[in-house]
């Protein structure tokens, strides 16, 4: 695929000053950025295409070439989508002195360039666990204390300057290229761009000085999550070798099952069973609903399959937008044995009139019934 305008790329005109280059490149950077396009790989694409770019336009010899000659006049030094570039590492070692400490990534891009040279700021790993909610602390919102195992610092582990990069982070090569030698610089395989290695370690630990702590984690659960959904508490997964940053806490909530009370959305649904004299009759029931027991009024003449709705008794939606409502399908229990007087009642009431099916045109069948509720 042929290679994008590296004008183009970040938006600029060919007569940009170094400082608009280097203002593009920032936001370009910042929009596009791994941590924050996670799993995006179009997103990962355009960050080391971004940062190709500013590889030749930050640098008045490679910019003067690429201006006469276009992308041959870099002699193939540069492959598409960042090609220029060992891996994301080396993009971060490279050029994180042009964000400043207002940046959100700072910490990721050297922190700012203050003091490490090249050394990369580590991110430690991520932890993911699993939270099973009950239908009423998903109504609510909950705050759960859980255990969890973390990769920490140990206590008296110490460093050493990286015997490979001399503490820099950077290893440098140099390449014979049709327009010369070219140097460029990545991230140094030996300590991952941190500049320093591990020189003593107590027993216990793993290679990279850590060791594995239970820790009591508080964590507060917002009312309307649903099953599936991943929450994130930063800082509270795996600290990094050496310092840095530690990783986050993922926290997966599963729903756990219900036998009488079962959500739609925001809704709750649950089934109503009446014996045919109180169908007939109306009576006062109470049922269960996610804030205890609520007493309801069944008119007299209720058919079996209504829907009776207790608006407000639902699920807080998580995006603050209100509560959803109970539903309560109500169906006739008709009984399966009988007695003999039960039997005997029963025949006289067969031949009414009054019991002979009739559905008015105020009665819905089932289709109805369905997309009435669906609409809502």
């Amino acid at each position: 695929m042929a290679k994008r305008d590296f004008y183009e790329i970040l938006g600029i005109a060919k007569n940009a000053s170094p400082e608009e280059i280097k203002k593009a490149y920032r936001q370009h950077a910042i929009k596009f950025h791994p941590d924050k396009n996670p799993g995006n790989t179009e997103a990962e694409d355009k960050f080391k295409e971004g940062a190709e770019a500013y590889e030749v336009l930050s640098d008045p010899q490679k910019k003067a070439r690429y201006d006469q000659y276009g992308h041959e006049g870099l002699g193939g030094g540069f492959g598409g989508g960042g090609g220029g570039f060992q891996n994301m590492d080396d993009i971060f070692s490279r050029f994180g002195d042009i964000f400043g400490d207002d940046s959100p990534f700072g910490s990721f891009f050297g922190g700012g360039g203050g003091g490490r040279g090249g050394q990369r700021m580590r991110k430690g790993s991520n932890l993911r666990i699993k939270l099973k909610l009950t239908l009423k602390e998903i109504a609510e919102g909950v705050e759960k204390k859980i255990k969890v195992n973390r990769m920490v610092a140990a206590v008296g582990v110490t460093f050493k300057s990286c015997p490979t990069c001399g503490g820099s982070g950077q290893v440098m090569r140099v390449m014979n290229t049709p327009l010369g030698r070219m140097q460029t610089a990545s991230t140094c395989p030996a300590c991952g761009g941190a500049g320093q290695s591990i020189d003593q370690r107590p027993p216990g630990t793993d290679p990279s000085g850590l060791m594995a702590k239970e820790e009591v984690i508080s964590v507060k659960i917002p009312a309307g999550v649903q099953d599936g959904m991943q929450l994130s508490m930063a800082g509270k997964g795996n600290e990094a070798p050496g310092g840095g940053i530690a990783g986050d806490l993922l926290i997966l909530i599963e729903e756990a099952e219900e036998d009488e009370l079962k959500r739609d959305g925001n809704n709750v649904i649950s089934d109503l069973y009446l014996n045919i004299a109180d169908a007939a009759l109306g009576c006062s029931i109470e049922v269960n609903t996610i804030d205890g027991k609520v007493k309801i009024k069944v008119d007299p003449g209720t058919q079996s399959g209504k829907m009776l709705r207790l608006r407000g008794k639902g699920i807080r939606d998580i995006n603050g937008y209100g509560r959803g409502d109970h539903l309560i399908h109500v169906n006739v229990w008709t009984p399966k044995t009988l007695s003999k007087e039960e039997v005997a009642i029963l025949e006289k009431l067969r031949s009414s009139e009054n019991f002979s099916p009739s559905p008015g045109k105020s009665e819905k069948g089932f289709f109805e019934k369905m997309k009435e509720m669906f609409s809502q």
